[in-house]
């Protein structure tokens, strides 16, 4: 009886040991599984309610790093930028700005220029950086890119520059004309040739001012707010007449021809002032008693028909290093030229915006010493009607939808309109 008794004793005591030994087992599981490991840390859990959201919505690029620099968080906007690399935050200064607002829980902002990724030619990328505390131990970055605000700030500053420049020289001339008359009034001969420089001088400044409205005018405006169907016949024979002048001083024989009847859908004060401009440059850059032709023509595409109209001229043509500055603002390919006849250098300007802002672009070829053919090249009134109301035309570059086209494309060889009727002066 005492061995059954010792047995059964000692088979309790077991039982007991077993029950107590599982109980603190599960007790010891729930503690290990409440417990964060170190992965928790770094996932989306950790950040306050509702901050998830609203990094989604925003504009600048978001970072949340964590108290060991670790990303917690950032949107794909940083990924593009190159801010975050391999999970972790590749812009030093940007890291220590996060420490230092971890530290002391002031806000931060600085601008910083850095290496634009995949380029191997040293563009620098401008941004501004933002740091500010997010709850206890998770700092915020937000990065808002400023290249292309830079970008258009140092545009408009050359452009005030350069407009400035521009209206001195004709100002500055009237000054010292009206002096010379004043000091000459005892000789009529010397005030009428004085009076005269002052006639050409003042119509310098007048057509400069009105070339800037003008280019402000079609970068502002929506041409097709007020587009119509306009035959390209009346705008050939408008810039021909608005030219006739100057081509019968230098003897320079105009010729119009191609294709006959065809029709823009634009605004047609926007379009004439393009196509004048084209063959004005071409008589003012001609020598005497050459030849000017102006040729359209259908040219289908896979979006719809385009129009072509092409300038040539036998002048003192282009070089290549020139072809790709001819559509910046007040650049001029012979200055002494631009001088004589009075040219602002906003011409061809004025006709990359006019084609641009039809859905279109304007190229030149150009040989030195053999002549040079500029060619605008739009939508038919048809596609063009098309366009305007909502449809997207292939076949044409997306540049030209927000009027950032170069305008400098080469083509392989000039058109031929001088077999039309010639146009006499």
């Amino acid at each position: 009886m005492d061995v059954n008794a010792a047995v059964a004793a000692a088979a309790a005591i077991a039982g007991v040991l077993t029950g107590v030994i599982a109980a603190l087992a599960f007790r010891w599981s729930e503690r290990e599984q409440k417990r964060p490991t170190r992965t928790s840390l770094h996932t989306d859990p950790v950040l306050p309610p509702g901050v998830d959201t609203v990094l989604s919505v925003l504009r600048s690029s978001a970072v949340v790093l964590d108290e060991a620099d670790a990303v917690v968080k950032a949107s794909s906007a940083a990924y593009a930028l190159g801010l975050v690399r391999g999970g972790k935050l590749a812009v030093e200064p940007m890291i220590a700005m996060a420490r230092d607002t971890r530290r002391d829980g002031e806000i931060r902002q600085v601008e910083l220029d850095l290496p634009r990724r995949g380029t191997g030619r040293g563009e620098a990328l401008a941004v501004s950086a933002r740091v500010a505390p997010l709850g206890s131990r998770l700092v915020l970055l937000l990065v808002e890119d400023l290249t292309e605000a830079r970008r258009i700030e140092a545009v408009r500053r050359d452009f005030v520059a350069n407009v400035s420049h521009e209206l001195k020289t004709p100002v500055g001339a009237l000054s010292l004309l009206s002096e010379a008359v004043m000091g000459a009034s005892d000789d009529p001969e010397a005030v009428e040739r004085f009076a005269g420089r002052m006639q050409i001088e003042a119509t310098r400044l007048t057509n400069l001012v009105q070339e800037l409205i003008d280019l402000s005018r079609v970068q502002n405006d929506d041409p097709l707010e007020d587009a119509e169907p306009v035959r390209v016949d009346e705008l050939v024979a408008e810039a021909i007449d608005r030219c006739r002048h100057q081509a019968g001083t230098k003897q320079i024989t105009m010729a119009a021809g191609g294709t006959a009847d065809l029709r823009l859908w634009g605004n047609r004060g926007q379009l004439a002032a393009a196509l004048g401009n084209l063959v004005e440059n071409a008589v003012n850059y001609s020598p005497a008693r050459t030849r000017v032709g102006i040729a359209a023509r259908r040219v289908t595409a896979p979006g719809g028909d385009l129009v072509e109209i092409a300038v040539t001229d036998q002048g003192i043509g282009i070089s290549d290093k020139d072809k790709e500055r001819v559509f910046e603002r007040f650049y001029r390919v012979d200055p002494a030229r631009s001088r004589a006849t009075g040219g602002t250098g906003l011409g061809l300007a004025i006709v990359k915006h006019v084609a641009a802002s039809h859905s279109g672009e304007v190229t030149v070829w150009s040989s030195e010493g053999q002549g040079s053919t500029f060619t605008l090249r739009l939508p038919e009134a048809g596609a063009a009607r098309n366009r305007a109301a909502g449809s997207q035309t292939p076949g044409l570059d997306e540049d030209d939808e927000t009027g950032q086209t170069d305008g400098t494309t080469t083509v392989s060889s000039p058109y031929e309109p001088f077999s039309a009727p010639e146009v006499h002066p």
